[in-house]
């Protein structure tokens, strides 16, 4: 027995020192090619040539793209129209990733789309079709496993079945529907194994798709606003002067006030201006650059008001005005504050700041 145990020890310090040797050779050969790599600094040229091949390389692609669209396409956007549900886009591997950017562009144009995993679909995922659902499924070869596995599920329903592939011929081109040609004749990638150039392609026939259903169903910027209301895009499509003005103070003097009153009002309110009001009518403005001006021209201020240092008829902006209007007024005028006004109403001040923390400008 103790004999046994010994063998048993030497074999497995045989093995552990085996695989410290093996292990050891490995992280010096790799650490050696990444001294290599490091040392051996490759032409800008060499770099900006190979840059601009992959480039032509997927060019080249998409204007032959434009010669393949057929009868299908037409057909896929009728039908997607006509269509009560919505639109369920479908992929494996790196047309998944496509597939899911084609769902967000659809979406965000007034296209309701979902993405629907491949592999996942035949592992609980089909449930998300529903009966007026349109379905498109993404595959370069048109002939994975699990598009393999998926389409036949997918025909047992009453689903228009879309087929966005590069080979007219495989299995999934045969069973649909209708065929949106993606066919590239290279990859980009040198060992045309990366998906690259075919990828392009679908990511473009997607933009297509989405494009031309906006234009048909009339999706304007307006409408786009709804859907995009958090970033800077939205904002410029639906704020108002009006959002912005109620954040801020609403600094206002009396035409016959004192200096000392107009300079406290607007530091107080903080925007670097205060209207100048006579009664409830807007008769002027005064700004920092005003009072400037001022204490440069007088040596006595004590007995100036209001009236005496404004500018009169000043820049003023309605209120229901969009917010990317006023910066374009302001930047046209070169100031940075307009006069708020809603039905001859003075209601506030927009600043530039304003825009800038929105993100506008």
């Amino acid at each position: 027995m103790f004999g046994y145990s010994k063998l048993s020890y030497d074999n497995q310090h045989i093995k552990l020192s085996l695989f410290n040797f093996v292990f050891l050779k490995i992280t010096h050969s790799f650490r050696n090619t990444i001294h290599n790599l490091n040392n051996r600094l490759i032409a800008t040229d060499t770099i900006i040539d190979l840059a601009k091949k992959t480039i032509e390389t997927e060019r080249d692609a998409i204007e032959h793209l434009s010669t393949l669209l057929t009868d299908d396409f037409a057909k896929v956007v009728n039908c997607i129209i006509e269509s009560k549900g919505r639109v369920i886009i479908s992929g494996i591997g790196k047309s998944a990733i496509i597939a899911t950017k084609i769902v967000a562009t659809l979406n965000s144009t007034g296209t309701p789309a979902i993405f629907m995993h491949a592999g996942d679909a035949i592992h609980g995922d089909l449930g998300t079709v529903q009966d007026n659902d349109v379905v498109i499924c993404i595959s370069n070869s048109g002939n994975t496993p699990e598009i393999k596995m998926l389409v036949p599920l997918l025909k047992r329903g009453t689903n228009k079945l879309i087929a966005m592939t590069g080979n007219t011929e495989s299995f999934l081109a045969k069973q649909a529907d209708f065929i949106l040609n993606t066919f590239v004749k290279k990859e980009a990638c040198p060992n045309g194994l990366a998906p690259t150039t075919s990828t392009t392609a679908q990511l473009v026939m997607g933009d297509a798709l989405a494009i031309v259903l906006l234009e048909i169903k009339g999706f304007s910027s307006t409408d786009f606003a709804k859907y995009h209301p958090g970033g800077s895009l939205g904002k410029r499509l639906y704020l108002r002067v009006a959002d912005l003005v109620s954040k801020n103070q609403m600094p206002s003097v009396q035409k016959d006030a004192e200096v000392k009153k107009v300079i406290v009002e607007i530091s107080e309110k903080m925007l670097g201006v205060t209207a100048v009001l006579d009664g409830k009518k807007v008769v002027g403005i005064v700004t920092d650059g005003d009072i400037r001006r001022m204490l440069n021209k007088y040596d006595n201020i004590k007995d100036l008001t209001a009236e005496d240092i404004m500018t009169s008829n000043p820049k003023t902006i309605p209120a229901n005005t969009l917010a990317i209007k006023a910066l374009e007024h302001m930047q046209k005028k070169g100031i940075s504050q307009l006069l708020a006004m809603d039905n001859g109403t003075y209601v506030g001040v927009i600043h530039l700041h304003n825009l800038i923390n929105e993100g506008i400008l």
